[in-house]
């Protein structure tokens, strides 16, 4: 296996938690921009790329009343490029977080953002099957807990009851779904060890194992194969970022090939290409926190 990295963003004080999408026969990254790894002043900026080798800055996406966090790219069912994130909002007297969303016809010109979801409930990530999208969230504060919502126009988001997990705090997700609809969940838990879950539709009851550590930023896909490779943070010995196979049918977790990485990392996206697998991920070990892409060659 080959893998060739390059940084392709530096510019800011901090950079960091990115998602790849194609779209459009071009590659687009977007990443959060700050002085710190929390800090009001966060912001999107949204790369493009027609190789995956040469990138330019297309947009920048801000609101004046919120920090603007962990932006995800999703390919609605009427083809337009959604942008959504979490906002953590400057004044908290009324709720402390919202999500919202931006869309675009061509990746370079944006809606205004519009909220999606409820009050305090951060969507992490949305994934489509047969025009139904299925997102999970999970709530900012107490009662702990992840719940999915379902959609039909990532505008308009109907929760899933009961909840999908509760008891730890468990936040960040992944999901991928098999042909006949039922929705794998890769769940991250502090502190203890991710999730892997299962649910059929109408997804109301999740069946939920151990994967055997402790995972940050999980992102995953379906290879062509059937094998099903994440990119996730790994804590054990030294933090860093990497690509790990998971068990379809016992959940387990193993690392494969550990990308250069280190310290404040991993919020990786993932585009499949062929048989070159892109992977937009955010590392420290450089030092200053710097946007990288890997180029893995299967």
């Amino acid at each position: 296996m080959a893998i060739q990295l390059q940084c392709i963003w530096q510019q800011a004080a901090h950079n960091a938690f990115t998602d790849l999408i194609h779209f459009n026969r071009t590659f687009w990254c977007v990443f959060r921009e700050g002085s710190a790894h929390v800090s009001p002043d966060g912001h999107f900026r949204i790369l493009r790329s027609l190789d995956g080798v040469h990138w330019l800055s297309s947009a920048v996406i801000r609101l004046p009343d919120a920090d603007l966090r962990d932006a995800k790219f999703s390919i609605l069912p009427d083809s337009r490029l959604m942008l959504y994130g979490a906002g953590a909002l400057h004044d908290k007297s009324q709720q402390s977080h919202q999500s919202y969303a931006w869309l675009s016809d061509d990746g370079l010109h944006w809606s205004k953002a519009v909220p999606i979801g409820e009050p305090n409930i951060w969507i992490w990530r949305l994934s489509w099957h047969q025009q139904q999208g299925l997102a999970m969230g999970y709530k900012c504060g107490q009662p702990r807990f992840v719940r999915a919502y379902q959609t039909s126009d990532g505008h308009h988001y109907q929760p899933i009851n009961p909840d999908s997990y509760s008891g730890s705090y468990a936040n960040e997700s992944g999901l991928l779904f098999e042909p006949d609809g039922t929705a794998l969940c890769l769940l991250r838990r502090d502190p203890e060890h991710g999730l892997y879950g299962r649910a059929r539709p109408p997804y109301q009851h999740w069946d939920w194992r151990d994967i055997g550590c402790r995972i940050g930023g999980p992102e995953w896909l379906e290879l062509p194969d059937g094998r099903l490779l994440a990119c996730v943070r790994l804590y054990d010995n030294k933090v860093r970022t990497s690509l790990c196979w998971i068990d379809r049918h016992s959940g387990q977790l193993t690392e494969w090939q550990a990308l250069p990485s280190g310290g404040d990392c991993s919020y990786a996206g993932m585009v499949l290409q062929g048989n070159k697998l892109f992977i937009s991920y955010y590392s420290s070990h450089e030092g200053q926190s710097r946007i990288y892409l890997a180029t893995v060659s299967l």
